[in-house]
């Protein structure tokens, strides 16, 4: 299934943040070989009390330190540089990190077991929060591969351990929350909305180890984007709801990793992805819910399929790849011009998928019939297609895009400690129930 694939790179150039001494005391802790230096335990640098930029507070900052952000507007770029790091708003919805429309990208996370929680970051260029281990991250675009050379994982090792919860990302110009060549990370409670491309993003990693959990996304080309990322790999619980394509499970030659394979998809509300006041990108899968394109071994499961204009689960090949082994069982499904289609081509036919209903209209009409479990479906023909739909209404650019309304606040915000990340536990798909027509519908901007 066609989606946008962003195709540019900016290279963008940034002054280093000065950190000014107010007082002797202060200067003291910043210089090397001060007492700074010496041994001590984790502690708390707040910001703007103690370090006036976050950028001067991080340069200061040790592993299992917390920096804490006062309410306010913030307008730089933050790298987190320093393993093991807490970067944490008081006050999720007023703790701002505000691009203003010029910078590229709101934080960088190029260090292991670092935490983002509790803070909005905004009108970015490119991506809201980054997590990467590609040492060119900085540049906040991560690609395996860009048509001439491909990802080196001995020279650019994925990034290991990260965290990113309630975090507010909207009206960015790439994706809202990216992990790229990451693994062993918890992305959960968080809300995106106004990506140009999609809203959370999982690339490129095998085997991932992360866990997509209770977040919202909507208002954005793609609510929920997975590229060449593998299993384990858990996205369960989340609101998909009101983007122009509700999420993608798929492989692309332009990343490395390929195929895509082993991703439990479990427990989603996936609905009405057809709105217009969205950025105008990925309309070849305008008012799609749930795109599978040349994934492998994938679990579909429990989700909520629902009001989709197109089809609300589609299963494709991506060029010569073929979806191949996924289990699509047990979903419900309402309010979709097609529930479920296979769409794969003759060049790359699907194998091995198994689909259970019930469903009202499908594409071929016998699907249920051809991808019955527990048997496994042969190679169909190839060549199907689905029933013409109205062109994609015209978007909105993506700094036009409302803001959210207020999201819920990480407790103890101002003063718990950090805790250290730790790899996601599995989850078992049976102990997912399918979840209500109304789940998460109080963090959503139509509270429905």
């Amino acid at each position: 299934m066609p989606t946008s694939r962003s195709p540019f790179r900016h290279r963008l150039r940034f002054a280093a943040a000065l950190f000014a001494c107010a007082a002797a005391t202060a200067c003291a802790a910043g210089t090397p070989g001060s007492a700074d230096d010496a041994p001590r335990g984790p502690v708390t640098i707040r910001v703007p009390a103690e370090a006036p930029t976050i950028a001067a507070a991080l340069e200061r900052a040790r592993p299992h330190d917390l920096v804490l952000l006062s309410p306010g507007r913030y307008r730089e770029t933050v790298r987190v540089r320093t393993r093991q790091v807490t970067l944490r708003g008081t006050d999720r919805n007023r703790v701002v990190i505000d691009g203003e429309g010029r910078r590229g990208n709101g934080i960088v996370v190029t260090a292991p077991g670092v935490t983002v929680e509790n803070l909005t970051v905004r009108s970015h260029l490119q991506n809201g929060v980054l997590v990467t281990g590609l040492k060119n991250g900085d540049e906040g675009i991560g690609r395996g591969s860009d048509g001439y050379h491909r990802l080196d994982p001995v020279a650019d090792p994925p990034l290991d351990g990260f965290r990113v919860r309630y975090v507010t990302a909207a009206d960015n110009g790439l994706y809202g929350i990216y992990a790229f060549n990451a693994r062993h990370g918890t992305i959960e409670h968080n809300y995106a909305s106004g990506s140009a491309d999609s809203g959370i993003y999982v690339g490129q990693c095998k085997p991932c180890g992360i866990l997509v959990r209770g977040n919202t996304a909507e208002r954005n080309a793609v609510g929920y984007e997975n590229t060449n990322a593998s299993g384990p790999l858990w996205i369960v619980g989340n609101r998909f709801t009101g983007n122009r394509v509700g999420m993608t499970i798929g492989s692309d030659y332009l990343e490395a990793l390929t195929p895509q394979a082993g991703a439990t998809v479990a427990g989603n509300l996936i609905a009405d992805n057809e709105a217009a006041d969205t950025p105008e990108q990925a309309d070849g899968g305008y008012g799609i819910g749930l795109g599978i394109a040349g994934g492998r071994d994938n679990v579909i499961t429990r989700n909520r399929i629902t009001g989709h204009p197109r089809a609300g689960l589609v299963l494709t090949s991506t060029e010569d790849l073929p979806p191949v082994g996924n289990l699509m069982t047990g979903n419900v499904f309402d309010a979709n011009a097609v529930d479920a289609a296979d769409l794969a081509s003759a060049l790359a036919p699907g194998t091995g998928n198994c689909f259970t209903g019930p469903v009202g209209r499908t594409v071929p009409a016998d699907l249920e019939t051809a991808m019955a479990c527990p048997g496994r479906t042969t190679p169909g023909p190839g060549g199907n297609t689905l029933p013409a739909t109205p062109p994609a209404p015209p978007g909105v650019p993506f700094l036009d895009v409302p803001l959210p309304p207020a999201q819920p606040q990480l407790p103890g915000a101002a003063t718990a400690p950090a805790t250290p990340v730790t790899a996601p536990s599995p989850v078992d798909p049976a102990d997912v129930p399918v979840p209500s027509a109304t789940l998460l519908a109080d963090r959503s901007r139509d509270r429905r």
